[in-house]
């Protein structure tokens, strides 16, 4: 059966988008390696995951300004990504103290807990976790 194997998110610049998610979202840095633009540039392709997770995070470097106007705003103010964890209270808990910005406080819906947090680049993500 296919997966969703990679998606991307813009950002500024690589190393403080990496260290956001390596060290304060727990991911895998999976790859960082040197490659080009198609018209031969020099850039990286940097991928992180969840750990034990198929789908990666591609972060990519803003490409001219077109590019660097979307750096936070990939779904225009929205929730874009959802990153499910079995222990929201203690996932909340460690975030938190890492220093994730929470842009909405936790709550119960009827589908597990949630609350929002703007990723290095200003995206917002749903944490979210198992109905109690």
């Amino acid at each position: 059966m296919p997966h969703l194997g990679l998606v991307t998110v813009v950002v500024s610049d690589y190393d403080p988008a990496i260290s956001f998610f390596v060290n304060l979202l727990g991911f895998e840095l999976v790859e960082d390696s040197a490659s080009l633009t198609t018209d031969g540039r020099p850039k990286r392709w940097v991928v992180v995951r969840p750990p034990g997770g198929a789908t990666g995070v591609l972060l990519a470097r803003a490409d001219g300004d077109e590019q660097q106007a979307v750096v936070g705003r990939q779904a225009a103010g929205r929730v874009a990504f959802f990153l499910h964890v079995e222990d929201f209270d203690a996932a909340y808990a460690r975030l938190a103290a890492a220093g994730v910005q929470f842009v909405r406080a936790p709550r119960r819906e009827s589908y597990g807990q949630v609350a929002v947090f703007a990723d290095i680049a200003g995206n917002r993500w749903d944490l979210t976790g198992p109905a109690q």
